[in-house]
C-alpha cells in the first residue's frame, strides 16, 4: 500500500510541475483562440514552446506512475488524492506566478486536504 501511496504522490506532484510548465508557456504566447483558420498556427506554436513541450512530457512521466499505482489499488482510494494538485496549484500560482490567493481559496484547500487524509486513513 505505501508503494501504491508513494506513486499516487509522485504522480500528483508531476501533474503539477507539468501544469505549472504548461502555464509558463502559455503566458509566453498570451490569450489564444480557437478560430478553424489560426489552428495550425497554433499547434505550430504551441509545439515549439520549449516550456510547452516540457510540461507535456513530464505530464506523461506522471501517467505512468498513475497507472502504475492504478495496477495496486482501487480507484475509489485512489482518485481521492488527485485533489492535493489543488493545494500544490494554490502554492505554485502564489509563489511563482504571483497570484493574490484569497483567504477562501486557502480554507477550500484545507477542506480538500482533510479529505484526502480521511481517505487515506480508509
Amino acid at each position: 500500500m505505501r508503494v501504491a501511496i508513494s506513486y499516487i504522490l509522485i504522480s500528483v506532484l508531476g501533474g503539477g510541475v507539468g501544469q505549472v510548465l504548461l502555464k509558463k508557456g502559455m503566458g509566453a504566447t498570451g490569450p489564444l483562440t480557437l478560430v478553424p483558420d489560426q489552428i495550425l498556427n497554433l499547434l505550430i506554436g504551441l509545439a515549439t514552446n520549449p516550456f510547452v513541450l516540457a510540461g507535456l512530457f513530464v505530464y506523461g512521466i506522471s501517467t505512468v506512475f498513475w497507472l502504475t499505482a492504478l495496477s495496486r489499488v482501487d480507484l475509489s482510494f485512489a482518485y481521492p488524492f488527485v485533489s492535493l494538485s489543488y493545494i500544490l496549484m494554490l502554492l505554485a500560482s502564489w509563489q511563482i506566478f504571483n497570484e493574490n490567493i484569497s483567504v477562501l481559496r486557502v480554507a477550500g484547500c484545507l477542506v480538500v486536504g482533510l479529505g484526502v487524509v480521511l481517505i487515506s486513513r480508509s
